[in-house]
């Protein structure tokens, strides 16, 4: 018997919610990870998310479910990070295809873990899965509700974890501990983080990168693409709570449950009228890119790039390497020669 882990928001959220994995479960087996297709335009331009029919080569794994492989290949124009996980992480990762809907969503993830025995394990990395709508820095908040919905719907015991709170930048810290009082956090070990090592040297996941630096005990000043953070001593915990108490603060997810709409887009129109954020809409934000370097970073040398990722952090002590690739020109898959030529083999960049 295994648990199901849901990572609750797509994108990057597998990597910490493998962290999340080997904190609360001793099994020695890979975890079972459920994650949507949901990833920023620089890695799928289409904005998602993406279904079974925008991948060849998935595989059927626990209660039918399609599994990545490192052979599966997200179709163009179409972008995924999530086959070179299924290949850099010590877990089988099952695609979670909202596409078809909120119950078939729940019907996908009940079936996954009725196979499998166990219960079902959320994990989200930052907190916004806790919104209450209408924080001034919400950006995201319908794939969450719509996961809290889905696993409701399935009837199958719940458990919601909230890694780092506060750091994806929606919900601040301050709010998600008060909406967390009584919840006794745990903190992964370091161990926990190297089983996502191989993964976080290329990803361009931030939240999940913030989080496994805060368990490694980095603290204070953080510039992100969007955001600047701030790693406190609350930011390593990993705080459990019931699925009924999680929704009870998302009003999205109630109002979901209360109207259960037929289609995605209709799920979407749910949220947008909540929150005036609509699910489906393309990320349009971008933050500012330098001119990109003649012949890209082949032809960038570390004291200028040091220099200029000093003058665009504005004084923190430590830059996301998906900030540092945005803010020196390159690309996000030129992050792992972008660690190379700065010497880092830590989630986040430290600034001398």
């Amino acid at each position: 018997m295994s648990d199901l882990f849901v990572a609750a928001g797509g994108g990057g959220d597998p990597l910490g919610t493998l962290i999340a994995a080997r904190t609360v479960t001793a099994a020695p087996e890979r975890a079972l990870i459920a994650t949507y297709a949901w990833e920023r335009p620089e890695v799928d331009p289409t904005h998602g998310p993406l279904g079974e029919e925008h991948f060849t080569g998935l595989v059927r794994d626990a209660g039918g479910a399609p599994a990545f492989t490192p052979g599966t290949r997200a179709r163009r124009p179409a972008g995924s990070t999530l086959p070179a996980l299924a290949r850099d992480l010590p877990a089988r990762l099952l695609l979670l295809d909202p596409t078809r809907g909120l119950h078939g969503l729940a019907g996908q993830i009940g079936a996954a873990a009725a196979a499998t025995g166990g219960r079902i394990r959320i994990v989200d990395i930052g907190g916004d899965i806790l919104t209450h709508g209408d924080e001034p820095g919400l950006c995201s908040p319908f794939g969450d509700a719509l996961t809290l919905a889905a696993c409701h719907l399935t009837g199958i015991p719940t458990t919601v974890h909230v890694a780092g709170p506060g750091l994806d930048g929606e919900v601040d810290e301050r709010s998600l501990l008060g909406r967390l009082t009584g919840c006794r956090p745990l903190t992964p070990g370091t161990a926990a983080v190297s089983a996502a090592g191989r993964a976080l040297a290329w990803h361009p996941s931030e939240a999940s990168a913030l989080w496994a630096a805060a368990v490694l005990g980095v603290r204070g000043t953080v510039r992100s693409v969007q955001h600047t953070l701030e790693l406190t001593e609350s930011s390593p915990g990993l705080y459990p709570l019931p699925l009924a108490d999680a929704i009870g603060h998302n009003p999205v997810a109630r109002a979901l449950l209360d109207e259960q709409p037929a289609t995605l887009r209709e799920a979407a129109d749910v949220s947008h009228r909540l929150t005036g954020i609509h699910g489906l809409a393309p990320e349009h934000a971008r933050a500012p890119r330098q001119d990109r370097p003649t012949g890209g970073i082949a032809f960038l040398d570390r004291d200028t790039a040091v220099k200029a990722l000093h003058e665009a952090a504005d004084g923190a002590g430590h830059v996301t390497l998906r900030f540092a690739a945005r803010t020196l020109g390159l690309d996000w898959t030129d992050i792992p020669a972008l660690r190379r030529l700065l010497g880092c083999d830590a989630p986040l960049l430290p600034l001398p």
